[in-house]
């Protein structure tokens, strides 16, 4: 704050210097009596050459830069007379009185922060007569300069008064200060920054939360045993991937035991098809999972390739070969107005099984009996090649050796009759399931049928009853529309009748079926009646009564015979009584 009086030789300013110089004076003027300057600084910066006392002072200037009186800034209190300091930097609004007794010629400056009254003992006097400094009209301003530190100075109101009362300043109606520079990013900073830190720690909690549960989700069950296996063994991330997670879109189909879902493996993007199947019997898991991986080595074009597999808590996961066309029983069974298969295809897809089974039984390293060969597990890949797929139920065994199977299991309508009184599986147990597939496949009739009255029979019993008719013909799917080769389709029937005789001795093995489906070797002669006389002489075995039972009776007394020696029926298979299941039907 200054008063400059108007008798100055040059009013003009332009010659002023700034930073120290405050933009009054210049290095030629300063201290010049003409010049005719009072002043009051309030000075953040130590000027050596002005011989300022510190950085933080207020003093009283006369025609000069150097201060007539000074003091570091500070107020006195009136409650308790402590010198209380103030920092002039310190982002504080303050007051500053300027007080000049002319009677006494005493100059006072006193200083407090802005909610106080004026001070009683001012911070500053001194005596000096301003009428030899001000001798003609006076003007008063305000100035302020920096140098290479940059600082700002506000003036947010001011009073002045001739008389012994000023204006007091209503202090509530002043603005706040500006929020500019360093200081108002800090105090922006204060507020936003802890903020950012708890959001900043929030997320990352949420985050390791989500990934630890995302581990715990995808934690797989891993055994010493299971080593061994490792090149079988799917990450069930790949699976989860594979599939998006098991949605209903990639359902292929659903069963007993477990579903199926279509999937692309992410980094070979090869299609594969998942079954998710629940097992809680470590011991019959281990047991599974052995035979699973020892069958998953089988390669033949005429077989469902299995993959691998994946164990996750109670889950056991498979994986094989996506066959794109789905089950041959869904072109079986399909609505009436829905396309069929021809007979070509019929009879491409029957030689396809027999080369798969004939591979099993005969040609592989082991012996592998299927246990379960029905339509529903013949699939079909793009081509419509027949392949036989869904091995839960296989048992392998070394060649010339005994299978040790005790447990009767499979599907009702294709179980060996031999099956309730052994309960052992072989070769020719499947031998009999296939028979029945053929006739399932030529007739396009399920293995149990059902009449108009409601009552069940087999449809072994009726293809028979035809053939001893002469009515064989009749038997054929009425879907072909009599567009097939009649020679070819009666030659399957008759092939399927010996497959399912009652009697092991009396079915072929697989690869003399082979060489009557190729043409090479012609079917033993052999008539109904004697199919009919060999299933008496069972009866009369079984104690039946051979007047009044019929064959559809003896293949529809295997679930009673079957609880004769301990097994009983389990859904569409049937396990031996108390003991876990070594394989699962889906």
């Amino acid at each position: 704050m200054a008063w400059h009086s108007s008798s100055q030789k040059n009013n003009n300013f332009s010659r002023a210097f700034p930073a120290q110089y405050l933009g009054l004076l210049n290095d030629q003027n300063n201290g010049n009596a003409s010049n005719n300057i009072f002043a009051v600084e309030l000075d953040t910066i130590q000027n050596s050459e002005f011989e300022d006392i510190n950085d933080n002072h207020v003093g009283i200037n006369i025609n000069s830069l150097h201060s007539v009186q000074a003091q570091s800034a500070a107020f006195y209190n009136d409650k308790n007379g402590m010198f209380t300091n103030l920092t002039l930097i310190s982002r504080d609004m303050m007051q500053v009185w300027v007080e000049y007794d002319e009677g006494t010629t005493q100059i006072d400056l006193t200083l407090a922060p802005i909610k106080m009254a004026k001070p009683v003992k001012p911070l500053v006097s001194a005596i000096y007569n301003l009428s030899t400094v001000l001798t003609d009209t006076a003007y008063i301003g305000f100035s302020s300069a920096t140098g290479v530190i940059n600082s700002r100075y506000c003036l947010f109101g001011w009073s002045f008064s001739m008389s012994n009362s000023t204006p007091e300043i209503d202090i509530t109606k002043l603005p706040k200060l500006p929020h500019v520079g360093s200081r108002s990013t800090s105090k922006v900073l204060m507020i936003v920054l802890p903020v950012v830190i708890a959001s900043f720690i929030f997320v990352v909690g949420t985050v390791i939360i989500l990934l630890a549960r995302k581990k715990l989700a995808y934690n797989e069950l891993l055994e010493d045993w299971e080593f061994e296996f490792g090149p079988h063994r799917f990450a069930y991330n790949d699976l989860f991937l594979a599939t998006e997670g098991f949605k209903d879109k990639n359902l292929l189909g659903a069963g007993g035991f477990g579903k199926v879902y279509k999937g692309i493996l992410p980094t070979s993007q090869l299609d594969i098809a998942v079954k998710r199947l629940s097992h809680d019997s470590k011991q019959g898991a281990k047991e599974f999972i052995t035979e699973i991986v020892s069958i998953g080595h089988l390669r033949h074009r005429n077989l469902v390739q299995l993959f691998g597999y994946c164990r996750r808590k109670g889950e056991l996961l498979l994986v094989y070969d996506y066959m794109p066309n789905g089950s041959l029983d869904k072109f079986l069974y399909c609505e009436q107005n829905k396309p069929s298969l021809d007979w070509a295809t019929r009879f491409h897809i029957i030689k396809g099984v027999a080369c798969g089974l004939l591979y099993l039984h005969e040609k592989w390293d082991k012996v592998v009996i299927h246990r379960d060969i029905k339509a529903s597990n013949v699939l079909l890949d793009s081509e419509l090649n027949g392949r036989l797929g869904d091995f839960g139920l296989a048992k392998s065994y070394n060649h010339g050796a005994d299978p040790q199977t005790t447990r009767v299991v499979g599907t009702i309508g294709y179980l060996a009759p031999e099956l309730a009184r052994s309960g052992k599986a072989s070769p020719l147990t499947d031998v009999f399931a296939f028979g029945t597939f053929l006739l399932e496949v030529t007739c396009g009739q399920k293995p149990v049928k059902q009449n108009a009255e409601s009552e069940q029979f087999m449809l072994v019993d009726w293809v028979l009853d035809h053939w001893q008719k002469g009515s064989l013909v009749e038997t054929i799917d009425k879907r072909l529309d009599g567009d097939c080769n009649i020679d070819e389709a009666c030659l399957v029937l008759k092939l399927g009748l010996m497959c399912s005789h009652p009697f092991t001795s009396a079915r072929p093995r697989m690869h003399l079926v082979m060489q009557y489906l190729n043409g090479d070797m012609q079917l033993p002669e052999f008539t109904p009646s004697d199919m009919r006389m060999r299933m008496l002489t069972l009866m009369e075995n079984r104690g039946l009564n051979h007047s009044s039972t019929s064959c559809q009776q003896l293949m529809m007394s295997i679930g009673t015979m079957s609880s004769l020696s301990g097994g009983r029926w389990t859904g569409n298979g049937c396990t031996e009584a108390g003991a876990p299941r070594r394989g699962f039907r889906v």
